[in-house]
């Protein structure tokens, strides 16, 4: 008895958010009973919670050997791959879970939610509306087959969907937050907003809603709701399309610069149009960054920014700034290391705005070796007054590799 109150209060402090409290608790219990299935779930449950995703999986592989017919126990492995970003492995054990119970919606809900992490948009769908018919009114599933009809491209019956979400628990905080985001991608900023806001009202610590709180205000700007466009247009292209629109973009580039070095008759027409690919591809780096130092300024919006954020804006703010008085300095002096140095800062502005990217010791290792690179360059302009020619070469050649590795990751990342 006193074991079944202790699980109970466990299972209430995980109901509450409470997670260390309650993997406390079922660490005692499972130290006196370590194969008590049960305990081993919500203990898995506490850690997956705190994303100590390895724990988790090593309790749940624990419980599945004492119960390999549970299908409780293999829907929660496939949340726990589907966390890890391991999607082929969430999707064999979701299916699992549906063999074992097919009349559970739940596993159908969590399928489908791995099959839009795959973009798989119209299995997604197919798979929603399946827990559908064996649950009409489940606010998880009915959010599942809202974004995968949004996807693709049935905004209509998207936002009827979404709505019927709300309907169904007009306070869930992560309908709100995936309406906000529909409607974030619809471009209706405003109303998307109003949706953040009330997903927050409900639950503070959404991430979900606070990463599209982020997206809305800055999406005030222009430029920066032209580039939320393109952004989600990516976004929803598989990794092989997002590849042949970056690698078809600078080839693309490349091929009108040679026209318009070989043709004079067509370069007036090509050169502003290359121009304006360049700037285009540049902005794509560093508008997030710069679109965060706005948002610095905005007394709701700063509260929104992580600092690492905050720390990445702010690198992209003093390069941009040095990037703009070197400019000046050179007009003024006519000295070519105030050149070097205006090159120099603006083309740091894309490693800086990616610092903090994931894998981290990736980008700050290339950051430090990119930034002693450069700084020798300028340091030798400015004091010996020559260009060293083969460490400025290699600069070059590393502010392009990182265009291309930072795509490699930002793409493998989004899927």
């Amino acid at each position: 008895m006193i074991t079944d109150g202790l699980i109970q209060k466990a299972a209430l402090l995980l109901q509450q958010g409470r997670y260390s409290e309650a993997e406390n608790i079922l660490g005692q219990l499972l130290t006196q009973n370590p194969n008590d299935i049960d305990t081993l779930t919500l203990l898995s449950e506490a850690n997956f919670q705190q994303k100590k995703y390895d724990k988790a999986e090593e309790l749940v592989n624990n419980a599945i050997a004492l119960s390999p017919h549970e299908s409780s126990l293999f829907y929660l492995k496939s949340r726990i791959y589907l966390y890890k970003d391991e999607y082929k492995e969430a999707e064999k054990y979701a299916n699992t879970a549906i063999s074992l119970l097919p009349e559970d919606e739940n596993n159908y809900v969590i399928l489908s939610n791995i099959l839009l992490a795959q973009k798989k948009y119209q299995d997604a769908l197919d798979v929603a509306d399946r827990a559908l018919s064996l649950a009409p009114d489940n606010v998880f599933a009915l959010n599942m087959r809202s974004t995968a009809l949004l996807k693709l491209n049935n905004k209509d019956e998207s936002f009827r969907t979404i709505e019927e979400a709300l309907h169904e628990n007009p306070n869930n905080p992560h309908t709100h937050a995936n309406y906000g985001w529909g409607l974030l991608e619809k471009g209706d900023k405003k109303k998307a907003l109003e949706h953040f806001s009330e997903a927050l009202k409900n639950d503070p610590d959404n991430s979900f809603a606070q990463a599209g709180m982020v997206e809305a205000l800055k999406a005030r700007f222009i430029f920066y709701r032209l580039f939320l466009k393109y952004s989600f247009w990516m976004s929803n292209l598989t990794s092989k399309y997002q590849w042949g629109v970056i690698l078809g973009f600078y080839f693309g580039t490349k091929f009108l610069q040679r026209v318009a070095a070989n043709n004079e008759t067509l370069r007036p027409f090509l050169i502003p149009i290359i121009v304006l690919l360049a700037l285009f591809a540049f902005s794509t780096w560093i508008i997030g960054p710069v679109s965060n130092l706005f948002l610095r300024l905005n007394y709701y919006g700063k509260h929104l920014l992580s600092k690492e954020e905050k720390m990445s804006s702010s690198l992209v703010g003093i390069f941009l700034g040095t990037s703009i008085l070197s400019v000046i300095g050179y007009f003024m002096s006519k000295d070519q290391a105030f050149l070097i140095l205006a090159i120099f800062t603006f083309t740091m502005m894309i490693p800086v705005g990616k610092i903090f990217n994931q894998p981290r010791n990736i980008f700050v290792g290339y950051n430090i070796i990119m930034f002693l690179l450069g700084g020798y360059v300028v340091f030798q302009t400015f004091v010996n007054h020559i260009v060293p020619d083969n460490i400025a070469i290699i600069y070059f050649f590393g502010f392009l590799a990182f265009q291309f590795l930072g795509n490699y990751f930002s793409i493998n990342r989004k899927n």
